[in-house]
């Protein structure tokens, strides 16, 4: 990012301070949207010597134009500001703005009641430019915050707002030797840093938000040399062509949805539906006989097709016989395999069956995946292509390790794994990773906590088949990173109508015109 910065100057010729003042109005644009429903408003800004507090700087004058008073600490004595941070100081104090200087622990404990009645404390203490440890006093206003960002018995502070990087987290991935914010939201500039995604990064940065301050995107790709990319817009132009005018709906694919059971037919329903609503132009549901009139009835538009089932209504091992499945598999263009299928023995047999048969892109999730449990293995070909979608407990059963160390090591794992099994890796969760067996791994910028409810994998199992049906595998990455985006986009619209707690999965699948919407927007073609 030094570097990107570097040449946006001397190449563009946007100088550094343009680049500042534009990251201080995106953080005082954040906490003004963040603290609108507030009267009055407290605003703590805490900056460090450095530019990460030349942007909080920028940010309480902005804040301040906007009839918004910030107490604003800076963690050192004034004249060790320098440069651009400097003066960004100077202009703050000619605004008739004032500083409290905390240098010690002391001075820190006598202002401390103030900062933690804010209804927003912004981090402007440390940026990408640390190296060791956060230490010092800035230390133990780190351990501090955090103690108010992790009590869910305080009313405050409202947000937590990390500049750029949460203040202490090391931004090339490497562990943290010191203190680490935990930050409710981070606004970073220009791309996220490889910090963020590894480790406990995730958790630290919260909810992220990227925002442009004049960087063009080609300085960023000809400098970024990493095996990680941030699903945005621009990733995805591909996928916002209009159709042609003389399109039908074999031209956008077929696509079969395995799944359901008795008593689980709500996961047929979800993935079929999202399948038809992400644009394949034909859907097709293959479910237990004794389950069909209840995914037949639902959506109209989806065809079914009976299986022989067991006793306990899943599917049946003679839904192979006489090339019966086979039949129902020719001429699609994707599977998705898995939702409400159940554990059952039998049921089990089939899902490795057909998996192992590969005759279309097969996306692979729930009950699918647990066909593989301890035997994740058979699950490398040397052919065919296939996308696993496990959640963090499913892919600790594959690899036969623990939640915790999945959470962890979410990126590293899911490129292994891919390697591994020679098959596409979607690790759901905060910052989805999609990883295929070639290494370079996309990380999802979408999503809420309010996607953590049942469901919600479902709808994900059908897009993503939706959009292989529709697009094919050419860039099968890039296309299902397209689809975990949009699946997050919808969370987010379908947040913003309902909140967390009430949002439920097919919300989702009814906000997806409006994520494709959104998308074709955000990426100068709506």
């Amino acid at each position: 990012m030094r570097e990107v910065d570097r040449l946006t100057t001397e190449r563009d010729g946007v100088h550094s301070l343009q680049l500042m003042e534009a990251a201080g109005k995106h953080v005082a644009d954040a906490v003004r949207a963040k603290l609108a429903m507030f009267r009055p408003r407290r605003v703590a800004v805490l900056c460090g010597k450095g530019n990460n507090g030349g942007d909080g700087f920028v940010a309480a004058r902005l804040l301040k134009e906007a009839r918004i008073e910030p107490f604003v600490c800076l963690f050192g004595a004034a004249d060790a500001v320098h440069g651009d941070a400097a003066a960004n100081l100077d202009l703050w104090l000619k605004a008739s703005g004032e500083i409290t200087q905390i240098t010690d622990s002391a001075s820190l404990e006598a202002v401390w009641p103030r900062i933690a009645e804010a209804h927003a404390v912004v981090d402007a203490l440390l940026g990408t430019g640390l190296r060791g440890p956060a230490s010092g006093v800035i230390a133990e206003a780190i351990v501090k915050l955090n103690q108010l960002s992790r009590n869910a018995t305080l009313a405050r502070p409202a947000t937590i707002l990390a500049v750029d990087i949460p203040s202490g987290l090391p931004s090339d991935g490497q562990p943290a030797d010191g203190p680490v914010l935990f930050a409710h939201r981070t606004v970073t500039f220009t791309a996220p840093k490889v910090g963020m995604v590894l480790r406990d990064g995730p958790r630290q940065v919260g909810q992220i938000a990227v925002r442009e301050i004049g960087s063009p995107p080609e300085i960023v790709e000809q400098v970024g040399k990493g095996r990680l990319r941030w699903s945005e817009p621009r990733e995805f132009l591909q996928f916002a062509s209009p159709r042609q005018a003389e399109g039908n709906k074999g031209d956008y694919g077929h696509a079969l949805i395995v799944a359901g059971a008795v008593g689980k037919t709500g996961a047929a329903v979800l993935a079929s539906w999202a399948a038809l609503r992400v644009g394949a132009g034909l859907v097709t549901v293959a479910i237990p006989e004794p389950a069909l009139p209840v995914v037949a009835s639902h959506t109209p538009e989806v065809m079914t097709e009976p299986l022989p089932a067991t006793d306990a209504g899943t599917i049946s091992l003679r839904s192979l016989e006489n090339g019966r499945f086979d039949a129902i598999a020719k001429g699609k263009r994707a599977l998705g395999i898995g939702p409400g299928l159940s554990t059952y023995n039998e049921t089990q047999e089939f899902i490795r069956a057909v998996v192992g048969k590969r005759a279309a892109p097969i996306v692979l999730d729930a009950d699918g995946l647990n066909a593989f449990a301890g035997r994740a293995a058979e699950l490398k070909k040397p052919d065919g292509v296939l996308a696993l979608t496990p959640h963090p407990g499913e892919m600790a059963r594959l690899v036969g390790g623990a939640i915790k160390e999945v959470q962890t090591r979410r990126v590293e794992l899911a490129l292994k794994s891919a390697a591994d099994w020679n098959a596409f890796v979607i690790l759901k969760g905060h910052q989805t990773v999609v990883a295929p067996p070639s290494g370079e791994a996309y990380i999802n910028s979408t999503g809420n906590p309010g996607m953590g409810t049942g469901g919600t994998g479902d709808v994900l199992t059908g897009m993503l088949a939706g959009v292989t049906a529709q697009f094919g595998v050419n860039d099968w990455a890039r296309l299902l990173a397209f689809g975990v985006y949009l699946h997050g986009l919808a969370g987010d619209i379908a947040y913003a109508d309902h909140y967390e707690a009430p949002l439920m999965a097919s919300d989702l699948i009814r906000a997806i015109p409006r994520a494709y919407h959104h998308f074709y927007f955000e990426s100068g073609r709506g």
